[in-house]
């Protein structure tokens, strides 16, 4: 008695096995390559080649496409761990001068009363980027952008030394038994979120990130509201657009009470 072989189109079952999972492969193709690419409202092809490239991931080049330019710029400034380290006296000096303008918001000694940064003790490369920044209008204020605009570089760099050089001064709200909130001890790791301190000191201190210990809580919330919302975005990299944006309210609430308690 003659077997029939188990793998051969001679056997039935083996042959409908065979076109009917040939069949849902090629079903699947159409609807994953071609139907549901072409379904979706927000996705502009010019024909079935453009959806089946987007489906695989390989860029398609499309006759409508178009570059599309950027509607803010971002910040220009290449900071480094020893940018403005060691200011001499006569530039501290001219910086004092300049600040007399600026004591209005920031303080006499760059500490504020009106929820302005504290700029006492600031390092002299944040104070210095942000003014680019201002003068640029990648980072936009009502009050510092007309300040920063007709500065000069050097003007910059004096302000910047004057203001590092002073002593940092703790904020009305001290308060160093305030407990650390997790998000600035150790962050959030499953949201991608590093801890506060690991840029901004306590653990470790990154180039062009700001001391935030005394800050205003007011200011601190606006800054991180800002950032997640895009409408401040010269942070380098986007770092801290990244974070501010999957941080919680609560989380924000908790590391602008901390840091203001700080000295």
């Amino acid at each position: 008695m003659s077997e029939q072989p188990l793998f051969s189109f001679r056997n039935p079952w083996f042959g409908a096995s065979v076109g009917i999972a040939a069949g849902l492969a090629v079903v699947a193709a159409v609807a994953g390559l071609v139907v549901l690419p072409l379904a979706q409202p927000n996705l502009k092809l010019a024909g079935i080649w453009d959806a089946i490239c987007t489906a695989a991931g390989i860029p398609f080049a499309s006759k409508k496409a178009h570059v599309v330019q950027p509607e803010t710029g971002m910040s220009a400034v290449v900071v480094t761990s020893r940018m403005l380290t060691n200011p001499d006296q006569v530039s501290i000096g001219r910086g004092a001068t300049l600040a007399q303008k600026c004591a209005i918001c920031h303080g006499p000694q760059g500490v504020s009363d009106a929820n302005s940064p504290n700029l006492a003790g600031q390092f002299a490369a944040v104070t210095y980027k942000e003014l680019r920044d201002f003068k640029a209008g990648v980072r936009v204020n009502a009050i510092m952008t007309p300040f920063a605009v007709n500065m000069t570089d050097q003007e910059m760099r004096d302000l910047a030394a004057y203001y590092s050089y002073l002593p940092r001064v703790p904020s009305n709200q001290l308060d160093t038994s305030k407990m650390t909130p997790d998000i600035a001890l150790v962050g959030a790791p499953l949201r991608n979120i590093p801890p506060c301190g690991s840029c901004h000191g306590e653990i470790d201190v990154k180039a062009g990130s700001p001391w935030l210990g005394g800050q205003s809580a007011v200011y601190i919330k606006a800054q991180l509201k800002a950032l997640a919302s895009g409408a401040r975005h010269n942070d380098i990299s986007e770092q801290m657009r990244n974070i501010a944006r999957r941080m919680t309210p609560e989380e924000i609430e908790a590391v602008a009470e901390y840091y203001e308690a700080q000295p």
